[in-house]
């Protein structure tokens, strides 16, 4: 038979284990009770300082930090780290606490408390608390949203009535909560605030402080600040109209025409869905049809016109939504700024529909756009002639509406910021030399030739300076030009380069005043000087220009007078010797030379007076004079 198994051991003893960890334990922190009230006194101290600092009435200035210094004795002399920051801001909302309580309990408006009625004086105890620590954040001594979240703290624990004062000194203290090293750590902080307002108030019975708040935030955020703007376009579709939907006796009006009119509310809450749905757009643009025919066939009047004057009644209070009773329909037809308040809301739906940037899918289709067009006349005509001033009214709406797209351009470019930051100036380099400043002359030439000049006075006297060429020096690149052996084809020619052309005559008249009176014998190619051209062209130069005008004049002359007479001759001398008319003279030919070349002809063609000895020694004489003339040149030259 087996023998049993003996029995399991026992677990090991962890006793040992528990010693010895034990040992190695860091010691446990003191009980928490001992600290809570080391915190609480911390708090009271505070507290106890800045109640005294409260009681001086002198600008904080002289006592502010001071008093942050007793208080919370800081690591730093002047700024606070993020524990100090954290124990004074709970120290503080403490004070507020108790200040507003004690207001209460006295009475009085907590921001009048503390004021004394003896002297006059407003030494508000809030206000002064506010005052030091708007100073504090303003001078970075200590976190710069604490003052926001004072103001939250206060405005939570006042009444409507207290937030106005509240409110009233946000607003003075505008500026200062605007600026940069504060905005940026408060801004959400204050946007809650002032949200939480907006909630807590009526929209009815407190509309001016409504239009506070707003005007407020519109002046205190960004004007690209996304936060207040509708991104995604989204509608506000909890504002619904409601109106009768059953007729009821003592009804002055069609109740059909009630409900047609109060149902266009319907689509103006939501312009999106009844664009998208034919039906709801056709009982749309038939209601519209109804509403304002019937605007049309009931005009009003000049004197309905006065009992709604809105510039006699300043002091007046308007409500936003008009009321939708069926037994005031009657006087609400005659109303100028009911009718008005209706048209302009069609304006605003067929604004939404003509939005640019929209792709076809989204924007109306074509039988839409006739019929939104069409209805758009119609309203605007009804608003011209709705009294008082329907011109100037209608002008001033079509201004806001045109300067609406521009903000519905905006926001669908993704709401770019209209501020620009300022270019920062690089700090220049320790010892490095300073630039001198840049001339701006017009252009980069001007601008680096005046550089130049200025780092080199010596520049207009210095004899290898750039100098104007002479005329010999000029000319030689055309008259390579001219050479046939070159073989340089026509159109790389220097005569096709105007400014070439243009700085070279310049020099001719300059320097050699009698080559330049050649350019109108030969062009800009008899200008060059004879020196610099080949045999050949320059013999084609040198023959004497009166001939060339003379032969052709000659041959004319001949084939029209076919038998010459004395007295023919003697009739025609006169003629040519008084110049003849212009459009006898060649291109290229001097007037003087041409009248010459006249009377030598009128001369040679009646030889009964002029022998053939005597007018060929006149040629000869003036071959002479011409050559004697280019030598007395280039002697000169």
């Amino acid at each position: 038979m087996a023998e049993p198994s003996p029995p399991p051991p026992p677990p090991p003893s962890n006793k040992g284990l528990r010693v010895l960890l034990a040992k190695d334990r860091a010691p446990t922190s003191p009980p928490s009770a001992p600290a809570a009230v080391s915190s609480h006194a911390d708090r009271d101290r505070i507290i106890g300082v800045f109640r005294t600092a409260l009681s001086r009435n002198e600008a904080p200035e002289a006592f502010a930090l001071q008093a942050v210094q007793e208080a919370i004795k800081p690591q730093k002399q002047t700024v606070l780290v993020l524990e100090e920051n954290q124990t004074l801001e709970n120290a503080l909302r403490r004070l507020l606490q108790e200040l507003v309580s004690s207001a209460v309990q006295s009475g009085k408006g907590i921001m009048q408390y503390g004021n004394s009625l003896d002297s006059g004086e407003s030494n508000c105890l809030i206000t002064h608390l506010l005052d030091i620590m708007l100073y504090l954040c303003e001078r970075g001594h200590v976190e710069g949203g604490m003052v926001f979240q004072l103001l939250e703290d206060l405005t939570d624990m006042s009444t409507i009535k207290d937030c106005k004062d509240v409110f009233g000194y946000i607003e003075s203290k505008q500026d200062v909560l605007g600026k940069q090293e504060l905005f940026g750590r408060g801004k959400l902080v204050m946007l809650r605030t002032c949200n939480q307002l907006l909630r807590r108030l009526s929209k009815s019975n407190d509309v001016v402080f409504c239009g506070r708040i707003i005007m407020f935030l519109a002046h205190f955020f960004p004007l690209s600040e996304r936060s207040a703007l509708n991104i995604k376009g989204v509608f506000n579709t909890s504002n619904e109209t409601k109106y009768e939907k059953d007729a009821t006796d003592g009804i002055s009006v069609d109740f059909n025409f009630y409900q047609t009119l109060w149902s266009l509310q319907e689509h103006f809450r939501n312009p999106a869905l009844t664009t998208t749905n034919p039906t709801k757009w056709q009982k749309f643009a038939s209601n519209l049809t109804v509403v304002l025919s019937t605007f049309e066939a009931q005009p009003l009047s000049d004197a309905d016109g006065k009992h709604n004057n809105l510039e006699q009644e300043e002091d007046a209070a308007f409500n936003i939504k008009y009321l939708t009773s069926s037994k005031l329909m009657g006087l609400e037809l005659k109303d100028a700024s009911f009718r008005r308040h209706i048209l302009v809301q069609c304006l605003i739906f067929f604004d939404y529909l003509k939005a640019p940037g929209k792709t076809d899918k989204e924007g109306p289709s074509e039988s839409m756009k006739e019929e939104i067009k069409s209805c758009e006349e119609r309203v605007k005509n009804l608003l011209e002639m709705i009294p008082p001033k329907g011109k100037e009214f209608l002008q001033s709406i079509e201004h806001i509406l045109e300067r609406e797209k521009n903000w519905v351009w905006w926001k669908r470019d993704g709401c770019p910021a209209f501020e620009k930051q300022p270019f920062e100036k690089k700090s220049s380099q320790a010892g490095a030399r300073k630039r001198k400043p840049r001339w701006r002359l017009g252009n980069k030439e001007l601008a680096q030739l005046w550089k130049w000049a200025e780092l080199n006075p010596d520049a207009l006297t210095d004899s290898d300076r750039v100098r104007m060429p002479s005329v010999t020096e000029y000319w030689k690149p055309l008259a390579e030009d001219m050479d046939t052996s070159a073989g340089i084809e026509e159109e790389y020619h220097h005569k096709n380069n105007r400014v070439y052309c243009w700085k070279g005559l310049r020099f001719q008249a300059r320097q050699d005043l009698e080559g330049f009176s050649r350019f109108y014998d030969y062009g800009i190619e008899g200008v060059v000087p004879p020196e610099l051209l080949p045999p050949d062209v320059r013999a084609k130069f040198n023959s004497k220009p009166g001939e060339k005008a003379k032969r052709p004049k000659r041959e004319d002359t001949r084939g029209t007078s076919a038998h010459p007479k004395e007295p023919q001759v003697a009739a025609a001398t006169p003629e040519t010797d008084g110049g003849g008319s212009g459009g006898d003279q060649e291109e290229g030919v001097v007037p003087m030379d041409s009248d010459n070349g006249a009377g030598e002809d009128g001369q040679k063609r009646s030889p009964g007076e002029v022998s053939g000895p005597e007018s060929g020694q006149c040629d000869a004489e003036d071959d002479g004079e011409d050559n004697t003339k280019s030598a007395h040149s280039r002697d000169r030259r």
